[in-house]
């Protein structure tokens, strides 16, 4: 299953209820991008309600809050980059890295929205 920024590793014979089972896949960036810019996999969100999946993408590691990112021609903001990790065998290891992102117009609504609570 390829990905517009990466791709998808699993074997040519998954089915859905064997990928249902697995908890951890494999995604790997496209070599030329991933040794050029250092970009790995994000699971990219719009936490627009409801919350919508944009897919898994290459990002930067560097990427934070307020940088703009476009994704199939859609400019958004990042509102959140976060980095989750599970205990395993008494360490821990990630287990997600996830991009909440606003549509670039909702973003700035919503900082013109909370300067005018601040100020009343």
């Amino acid at each position: 299953m390829a990905v517009s920024y990466g791709a998808l590793a699993l074997s040519p014979g998954a089915h859905s209820s064997t990928l249902a089972r697995r908890t951890r896949l494999q995604i790997l960036c496209k070599k030329k991008e991933r040794d050029r810019d250092h970009q790995y996999p994000f699971k990219v969100v719009e936490i627009t309600p409801p919350p919508r999946s944009l897919g898994v993408r290459c990002f930067p590691t560097n990427i934070h809050c307020g940088e703009s990112v476009t994704i199939e021609g859609q400019a958004y903001t990042v509102s959140a980059v976060v980095h989750r990790y599970q205990l395993r065998k008494g360490k821990y290891e990630p287990s997600e890295k996830r991009l909440d992102v606003l549509s670039t117009g909702r973003y700035i609504l919503n900082m013109y929205l909370e300067n005018l609570l601040e100020q009343s």
